[in-house]
């Protein structure tokens, strides 16, 4: 969300896209800089390209970068603002196409202070009970009669599959937004609380310490 995400890894695209894997309701990334983008895919589950995919999702992308200088680099200095541009075929990049790109990443918000659980998260509870992709089977559902546990996940930014990770060990979830106060959460009487993952910088998530605090004291 807002951020700029590079791969290390050469290849990116091999196995295409599978809409079954996606781990949100949208790519919230603000652009992929990846080496080299292959030609073909190549999976037997692959429903688009890694090219479509981006371009569906309104999603900026750039190939022939070294990535892994550049993850040097951000090892070294951490996380830089960037740009990524767009011409039209047979534009001859200038010296202002260049200073123009520069001065966009110079402008760009710094990370610190950005609370973007907020923007990631969902406006409502929900219930989830699918179940890990089996080979042969696909995704499955925990039945009501198999769940052991009650789990609620906290949204700042969740992946889908650690919600199917959980359901699959029989976890009952209820996924809460981010600001859920820790009152409403208590309610739901659950056997487990689960704090996701998610973009920016957690030190402006007072709600979500709070809420944290007064759920570990709650025993």
């Amino acid at each position: 969300c807002q951020q700029i995400v590079t791969l290390t890894y050469p290849h990116i695209g091999s196995y295409g896209v599978n809409e079954e894997d996606v781990e949100a309701t949208k790519v919230h990334a603000a652009g992929l800089i990846i080496k080299d983008l292959p030609v073909r895919r190549s999976n037997f589950r692959a429903s688009l390209s890694l090219d479509d995919y981006l371009k569906r999702e309104g999603t900026v992308a750039i190939a022939g970068i070294d990535t892994r200088r550049l993850t040097r680099v951000l090892r070294t200095t951490g996380a830089q603002n960037g740009c990524i541009a767009t011409f039209a075929a047979g534009h001859v990049l200038t010296p202002a196409d260049t200073a123009a790109a520069i001065a966009r990443a110079q402008a760009a918000p710094d990370m610190a202070g950005q609370d973007l659980a907020q923007v990631v998260t969902v406006n409502q509870p929900y219930p989830w009970d699918e179940t890990e992709w089996v080979l042969g089977s696909g995704y499955g559902r925990l039945a009501a009669a198999d769940a052991r546990f009650h789990v609620v996940a906290y949204d700042f930014g969740v992946k889908r599959n650690i919600l199917r990770m959980l359901a699959s060990r029989g976890c009952r979830v209820t996924v809460v937004p981010a600001k859920t106060p820790a009152a409403d959460v208590l309610a739901l009487q659950p056997d487990g609380i689960f704090l996701s993952n998610g973009p920016g910088d957690p030190q402006p998530c007072d709600y979500a310490i709070a809420a944290a605090a007064t759920l570990i004291l709650s025993g």
